[in-house]
C-alpha cells in the first residue's frame, strides 16, 4: 500500500488541504496515512478531523495512523513514498516572539521573518538541525522517498537538503499557481485570464514573472505597467511593494508585499519612516497574524471535529499532484525549488536553489533550463541568495562567525544596522532561544 507521511500533522489546516487532496485523488486514495507530530493535542486534533474526511469523501479507503514524539518518529517515515514536511520549529512562543521582539531593540523592524532577514536566518537555523535528523532516518528506513518540502525558509532548507543529505527533495510554495491569476484580478484584466501564457523562474518568494501573454500570444506587460502605477499613485492596497517592483524593475513576482518589503533595503528604512505609510507595509505583521490563529484555534477546532458532515475539495496545492504524476506516469508541471544543477538559471552559482519549472511523471522531478534573468531580476535575487548560501554554510559548520556573516549580507539588516550591532543582536538570539541554538558555537 502506498504510505504517505505528514511531518507537522499538528497543522492541522494544512494537513487537512494536502492529505484531503490525497483522498479525493483516486490513484493515490488508497494509501497509509501516517501523522507525525510531537504536540499530541494538535495531533489527535488533524487524525479525528481527516477521519471525517477519509469517511466522507473516501469511503474509508485511507488507512490512518498517529506516531507521537521524536521516539515514533523512524516508525512513521519507515517505508514512505511521500514524505511532506510542515514542520514549525519553536512555535510561535518562544522563537517567533524572540525573532521579532530582540531585532527590534536594535532598530531592526520586520513583517514576516521566515523567508529573509534575521528572522529567516534565525528560524533556518533552527529547523535544519531538525530536517537533519529527519533525512539520517528517512536514509535508514525510506531511502527512495520524496520529501515535499513546505516550510520556510524555502530556499535555505530545501538547498541544505538537497546539497547535505541524499534524499530527493523539492520546495513547494504556494505562491507560484496564484501569482499571474492574483495580479490580473487586482489590476481589473479579468478577461486575460483564460488561455494565458506565462513564465515564472527566480527564487522563492522572490519568483518573477518574466513573461504573461493572453490566449493570442500577445504581449499583457505594458498594460499592466500602465495600471500597476497609475493604481499605487491613486490609492492604498496592499500590494504596492510589488507594484513599485513593477514600476522601478519592470516585473512583478510571486509573493506578498509585505513579504517583499522586508527582503530588500529600500522600503523599510529607520531614516525614512514615512515610507511605510506610502507603501502601506504591515509591520509586525506576523505576530498579528500568529496571535490571531491561536485566539482562534479552539473554536475553530471543536468546529471541525464536531462536524461529521466535514468534506473536502481538491486544493491548488502541488502535493498531490507530484504523487499523482509519480504514481500514474501522466506528467504535470509545477513550480518547484531545486539546486542550480546544470545553471538552470544561468546567472546564478549551481549550488543556488531555485524556483523554476519542473516537468513531474514517473521518473521522477525534472527542472526545466530557464537561462539568464533580466539583470535587474538576478542582481536583486543574488542579494538574497548570498544570505541563503552564507546561512546554509552556519548550519553546515555550526560556527557563529558564520552566523554573523549570513547577517552582514543580508540586505536588510545590513542597511539599517553597523557590523557591531549585527554583532551584538546575534549573540543576544543565539543565547534567547536557548536549546533551539545550542549546537551552535
Amino acid at each position: 500500500m502506498l504510505k504517505i507521511t505528514f511531518m507537522g500533522a499538528g497543522s492541522t489546516v494544512f494537513a487537512r488541504n494536502v492529505l484531503g487532496d490525497v483522498m479525493c485523488t483516486p490513484a493515490l486514495r488508497e494509501c497509509e496515512i501516517a501523522l507525525y507530530d510531537i504536540d499530541g493535542q494538535r495531533l489527535e486534533e488533524s487524525c479525528r478531523i481527516l477521519s471525517t474526511i477519509n469517511r466522507n469523501v473516501n469511503e474509508g479507503r485511507a488507512v490512518i495512523r498517529t506516531y507521537l514524539g521524536v521516539e515514533n518518529r523512524k516508525e512513521a517515515l519507515r517505508g514512505a513514498r511521500f514524505v511532506v514536511n510542515a514542520i514549525q520549529v519553536g512555535f510561535y512562543d518562544p522563537c517567533t516572539i524572540i525573532d521579532f521582539e530582540i531585532p527590534k531593540k536594535y532598530g531592526l523592524r520586520q513583517t514576516i521573518a521566515d523567508t529573509l532577514g534575521i528572522g529567516g536566518i534565525m528560524r533556518a537555523l533552527r529547523t535544519i538541525p531538525v530536517m537533519a535528523d529527519f533525512a539520517r532516518d528517512m536514509e535508514e528506513v525510506c531511502p527512495d522517498a520524496y520529501f515535499l518540502n513546505y516550510t520556510n525558509p524555502m530556499a535555505m532548507l530545501t538547498g541544505y537538503m538537497l546539497r547535505y543529505t541524499k534524499i530527493k527533495t523539492v520546495g513547494l510554495c504556494h505562491s507560484v499557481q496564484v501569482c499571474s491569476e492574483g495580479l490580473l484580478k487586482k489590476l481589473g484584466m479579468e478577461d486575460k485570464l483564460e488561455g494565458r501564457k506565462e513564465l515564472i523562474a527566480g527564487i522563492n518568494h522572490m519568483g518573477w514573472l518574466l513573461s504573461l501573454q493572453d490566449k493570442d500570444g500577445n504581449d499583457l506587460y505594458p498594460e499592466i505597467r500602465r495600471r500597476a502605477k497609475e493604481k499605487n499613485a491613486a490609492e492604498k492596497h496592499d500590494d504596492m511593494v510589488r507594484f513599485d517592483y513593477i514600476d522601478k524593475l519592470g516585473y512583478y513576482c510571486t509573493e506578498s508585499s509585505e513579504h517583499n518589503a522586508e527582503y530588500n533595503c529600500f522600503y523599510i528604512k529607520d531614516k525614512y519612516p514615512e515610507l511605510i505609510d506610502r507603501f502601506n507595509i504591515p509591520l509586525d505583521e506576523y505576530p498579528r497574524r500568529c496571535i490571531k490563529q491561536i485566539a482562534d484555534w479552539g473554536e475553530m477546532s471543536r468546529k471541525l471535529m464536531e462536524d461529521d458532515s466535514l468534506s473536502h475539495t481538491r486544493s491548488r496545492e502541488y502535493a498531490s499532484l507530484i504523487m499523482e504524476a509519480i504514481v500514474t506516469d501522466q506528467p504535470i508541471r509545477i513550480g518547484g525549488n531545486v539546486l542550480n544543477t546544470g545553471r538552470l538559471i544561468s546567472d546564478f552559482p549551481e549550488h543556488a536553489c531555485v524556483e523554476v519549472p519542473c516537468l513531474v511523471d514517473g521518473a521522477g522531478i525534472h527542472p526545466t533550463y530557464v537561462g539568464a534573468l533580466p539583470p535587474v531580476c538576478a542582481a536583486m535575487n543574488m542579494t538574497n541568495i548570498n544570505t541563503q548560501l552564507l546561512t546554509i554554510e552556519a548550519a553546515r559548520t555550526r560556527k557563529r562567525e558564520d552566523i554573523i556573516r549570513a547577517a552582514m549580507l543580508e540586505p536588510h539588516t545590513a542597511a539599517e544596522l553597523s557590523i557591531d550591532d549585527i554583532i551584538r543582536m546575534v549573540d543576544e538570539l543565539i543565547e534567547a532561544h536557548g536549546p533551539y541554538m545550542a549546537m551552535y558555537h
